[in-house]
């Protein structure tokens, strides 16, 4: 994929090195393929895909390429960043995309189950981002974009409270973050995405639930587009004076 020369110069991320966790499917997938569709070399992380990682990379263009590494594991997060560093010298953005749930209230959660959905929602982005801050310190730039949920706002309306909890710390931490990095050129964003319209939404719901989902929401159901487009505005050079906020993509399910 080969950036449009239609693409708005505040929206141009060409020659920029990105890196996008859990990015084999869903809103990883399609954030991967919006960042390369303007410009940027993107990095696909996954965590037990490479098959559909290496055909999206090679699809992407632009050098894309797919890294193996497990983001909720210190050790495997180092290594990454070291292939980074060693393959490219820099890092312009970071997506902290890579993200779980389970279909649990807290009467049926474990320590086991808790601990897990913690470590790979909100852990991973302590990990990745702390490293991703060293070289964007060493550049005196970057972009770093948390995936939150509408969940964050609302709480989960069916129980997931391992997950809303996640999600809510996600807000804390990009807050946070972007006191820490202003002075480093690197800003730090949330984007929380409400219903979206996937391939496991449609597994998880059956199409006549997917119906009755879309009533309830005034836009409808939101497409992973929706949420991409909104990364990668906050990746550009369009958003560079916002930094600290969290940009609700919901189609009107929840205002606030």
């Amino acid at each position: 994929m080969n950036k449009s020369s239609s693409v708005c110069p505040l929206l141009d991320l060409t020659g920029k090195i990105a890196l996008v966790t859990g990015a084999a499917q869903g809103l990883g997938r399609a954030t991967a393929e919006t960042l390369a569709g303007c410009g940027a070399q993107v990095i696909v992380n996954h965590l037990n895909q490479p098959d559909v990682a290496e055909m999206l990379a090679n699809n992407l263009g632009n050098g894309a390429w797919a890294a193996q590494a497990d983001v909720s594991s210190e050790a495997e997060v180092e290594r990454l960043f070291e292939t980074i560093r060693q393959r490219c010298g820099r890092l312009d953005i970071l997506v902290n995309n890579a993200g779980t749930a389970r279909s649990q209230d807290i009467f049926e959660t474990s320590l086991e189950d808790w601990t897990q959905v913690l470590n790979t929602n909100l852990t991973s982005c302590f990990l990745c981002s702390r490293r991703a801050m060293e070289l964007m310190r060493e550049q005196r730039s970057g972009r770093i974009v948390n995936i939150s949920s509408v969940v964050a706002h609302r709480g989960a309306l069916f129980g997931h409270v391992h997950y809303a909890a996640t999600k809510s710390g996600i807000l804390g931490f990009t807050k946070t973050l972007a006191r820490t990095g202003a002075p480093l050129g690197i800003n730090v964003n949330a984007v929380a995405p409400g219903i979206i319209e996937t391939e496991l939404l449609r597994r998880t719901h059956g199409d006549e639930g997917v119906a009755d989902l879309a009533q309830t929401i005034p836009l409808g159901l939101g497409r992973p587009s929706d949420v991409s487009n909104a990364v990668a505005f906050l990746c550009a050079e369009a958003s560079r004076y916002i930094t600290g906020a969290t940009l609700d993509v919901n189609g009107g399910a929840y205002f606030r």
